[in-house]
């Protein structure tokens, strides 16, 4: 079968590998169809790392997928063969403690696609994922919907783990990405009030206004924090950092009123983030880092499945599986207004 692989910093070259076989009774064959290329797959593609995982060459990687069962073991029972399925990267071992609290995302032993020592990822023509990891879609949603409910479904996470009632509240997204476009949408779902957006590509900020913030700027051509605290004077009651720099947590603590919470997305290109300690502890900021998403999967699917998230103005272009690098190249420079790539395998 035929695999697209990393061999160097952007570099990335079509191979011919051994098709993946079903080896435990609860495997699934899958043909892949269609795969989003992630902010974290273009670390790896221009950096060759992310923190502490470094890639070693030749590596796959991917984990925004979705594709047909093309076979499946002997004890799988919630799937079969001609299944559109979501494919959730994380496979945790489900024996661990923090498996057995219910941290599935913080498996002591996680393999996760596309991550380095891990698992290859999904940019190939066949995989083989555990039956757990595997979302039947409903007849109304496609292959885009399944690849596109991994970063959503981050969304979710991220929005419940805030643990505050949406209704009124009003929420800061400060770069929007696809993960910054999925909490929106998450939280546009569950009621919340107003978003107040920033990014630093105009045309960004103008999706973010098609998708229902009431409010978006660019923080390289205005002072983002005293235009939102004109329109809020009360300041926000949750701010979500989706872009990984360090200006947007200072902003972010500016941005929050008393009781507020900081939530950290971002994957940042650097080791250390750095907090102004004054205003931190004279409003009682609560910072709550993000790790992927936990139990959220199912949840996703099921608001897209019932029409309460609109998807439509995330993926931008399309590229055939021969012409990956052409996808990554455009993301990793954020050209013709690109928010998300997807590969089609047909």
């Amino acid at each position: 079968m035929k695999s697209m692989v990393l061999t160097g910093i952007r570099e990335m070259q079509m191979t011919v590998v051994e098709k993946p076989k079903i080896i435990h009774p609860t495997d699934v064959l899958i043909r892949m169809k269609t795969v989003g290329v992630c902010g974290s797959d273009i670390h790896y593609y221009v950096s060759g790392k992310i923190g502490s995982q470094v890639v070693s060459y030749p590596f796959a990687v991917g984990h925004e997928g979705a594709g047909v069962v093309e076979e499946v073991g002997t004890g799988v029972t919630h799937v079969q063969v001609g299944d559109q399925v979501a494919i959730e990267p994380a496979m945790p071992c489900f024996e661990c403690d923090q498996c057995l609290s219910g941290r599935h995302h913080t498996c002591r032993k996680l393999l996760f696609l596309g991550c380095p020592g891990q698992a290859e990822g999904c940019l190939s023509e066949f995989i083989v994922m555990p039956e757990t990891s595997c979302f039947p879609l409903a007849e109304n949603l496609s292959c885009d919907d399944g690849a596109i409910s991994e970063p959503l479904s981050i969304g979710v996470y991220a929005v419940r783990l805030a643990s505050m009632e949406l209704q009124h509240l009003k929420i800061g997204i400060l770069g929007f990405g696809p993960i910054g476009m999925s909490v929106l949408l998450a939280a546009k779902a569950q009621g919340a009030g107003s978003f107040y957006v920033t990014d630093k590509l105009d045309y960004r900020c103008a999706i973010a206004l098609k998708a229902g913030a009431l409010w978006a700027g660019n923080p390289d051509k205005a002072d983002i924090v005293e235009m939102i605290k004109t329109e809020e004077p009360q300041l926000l009651d949750v701010v979500f950092e989706c872009c990984g720099k360090q200006e947007a947590a200072d902003q972010a603590v500016e941005l929050l009123k008393p009781g507020g919470k900081l939530m950290m997305i971002g994957i940042p290109e650097f080791d250390r983030w750095s907090f102004p300690v004054d205003p931190l502890r004279r409003k009682e900021i609560c910072i709550q880092n993000v790790r992927r998403q936990n139990h959220a999967v199912e949840e996703t699917l099921s608001l897209l499945e019932k029409g309460m998230v609109d998807i439509s103005l995330m993926p931008t272009h399309r590229f055939p599986f021969e012409k990956t690098k052409e996808a990554f190249d455009l993301v990793a420079g954020y050209h013709d207004g690109v928010m998300k790539a997807m590969i089609d395998f047909e």
